[in-house]
């Protein structure tokens, strides 16, 4: 298990909220329930066969074939408690009334099925086409890169979402192992260009600039392009020319020291001995996009210690600005230290995967990327174990 991508948000057909949904969902019943009060009080006089006859054609807009027939059954019972109350049964009227409940549940029960087997079909293809785009924006990171031992994750917020505005990349190159981790200011469509703007400049100067404040410049410059291309197409709006990319780069030598480059982005944790620090940076810098805002002082990495054994995790906010019920913010210094240091890198994602999840309840309200290495160094027996 190298890298993960998952989507955390409950599902809601075609992306409306799922508390709306489920209302949605009660309507039918609910109708079906006022009908029944109707037939059981002393205005019984009122005409509810008509009502009653729409409620599986309502309950086939959000439900499938299941959720339609048990409308359908709610509608016959009404319908058959009140003629039997009343004494109506040799009225015509009643035959009608199921005659056209028969008539539209079972027109309702196929349409159902139909829709929901053609939704299931385009769903399915654009999962397929989101884990393609995945595999190409966010490749899997080798599980060893040199000297160190690496796995990511990516949690998706939006529901159903393969890929947003978080990015990260591991590789090894001549100047030691490079990793970036950063996110974008957005969603959507534009915010997945910048992502794919941003780190294709990243691979391509990790393997040739030797200086690593010059490979965060080439990714600058790629923001830059990318909104001025979007310009001249036409597709840009207004949030992207206000768009901007924090991002991290990391680099980790041959010696046991790693380079920090941080542009306005969460900073990494470092966990040695047992204990997480975070590698603050002696020169705050303004996100990637806002030069022309913010002047960028010419600045050197930040060097810390990395000896072997220790592990390093690089992630986004929708870390460390995840919030619980008590809009409590999650403590990933606390939970990086809770799991096991014998863990290999993706028990120990698993592991903190779960406690953001349990300090969340399961729903992010902003994706989440997170990229961990160890610096390897002791015998291989020492690496192995379970996450806690």
């Amino acid at each position: 298990m190298r890298s993960l991508i998952r989507s955390t948000a409950p599902a809601a057909a075609d992306g409306h909220s799922p508390v709306l949904f489920r209302l949605a969902q009660v309507v039918p019943f609910a109708i079906v329930l006022l009908g029944l009060g109707i037939e059981l009080s002393p205005a019984h006089f009122l005409y509810t066969g008509p009502l009653l006859t729409a409620m599986p054609a309502l309950a086939s807009l959000t439900m499938g074939p299941r959720g339609t027939l048990s409308a359908a059954a709610a509608a016959l019972s009404v319908t058959v408690i009140s003629a039997s109350l009343h004494g109506s049964w040799g009225d015509t009227q009643v035959y009608s009334n199921l005659l056209g409940l028969f008539v539209v549940s079972v027109a309702s029960v196929t349409t159902s099925s139909t829709v929901r087997a053609r939704r299931q079909s385009e769903l399915d293809q654009v999962r397929r086409i989101a884990v393609a785009a995945q595999e190409v924006i966010l490749r899997p990171v080798p599980q060893r890169l040199g000297s160190l031992e690496a796995a990511s994750v990516y949690l998706a917020a939006e529901s159903g979402a393969q890929i947003g505005g978080d990015l990260y990349e591991a590789v090894h190159t001549r100047f030691g192992v490079r990793m970036i981790v950063g996110d974008v200011r957005g969603k959507g469509l534009p915010a997945v260009r910048a992502a794919a703007a941003v780190l294709g400049a990243f691979r391509e100067a990790a393997h040739y600039e030797d200086d690593l404040v010059e490979v965060m410049n080439h990714c600058a410059a790629a923001l830059r392009r990318e909104g001025t291309a979007a310009d001249s197409a036409g597709t840009g709006n207004e949030d992207d020319a206000e768009s901007f990319v924090t991002a991290l780069l990391a680099q980790v030598p041959d010696g046991h020291v790693v380079h920090v480059v941080n542009r306005g982005h969460p900073p990494p944790l470092l966990l040695s001995l047992g204990t997480a620090r975070e590698l603050l940076p002696a020169c705050p810098l303004p996100p990637l996009g806002l030069e022309d805002l913010v002047a960028v002082p010419p600045v050197e990495p930040d060097s810390y210690a990395f000896a072997p054994g220790d592990r390093l995790l690089l992630h986004t906010d929708g870390v460390n600005e995840a919030r619980d019920a008590a809009s409590r913010f999650f403590p990933v210094s606390e939970a990086v230290e809770a799991v096991r240091t014998t863990c290999t890198p993706p028990q120990f994602l698993e592991a903190l995967h779960l406690a953001l999840t349990r300090h969340t309840g399961g729903r992010l309200a902003d994706d989440v990327a997170m990229l961990v290495v160890d610096r390897l160094g002791g015998a291989p027996d020492e690496r192995a174990g379970d996450a806690p």
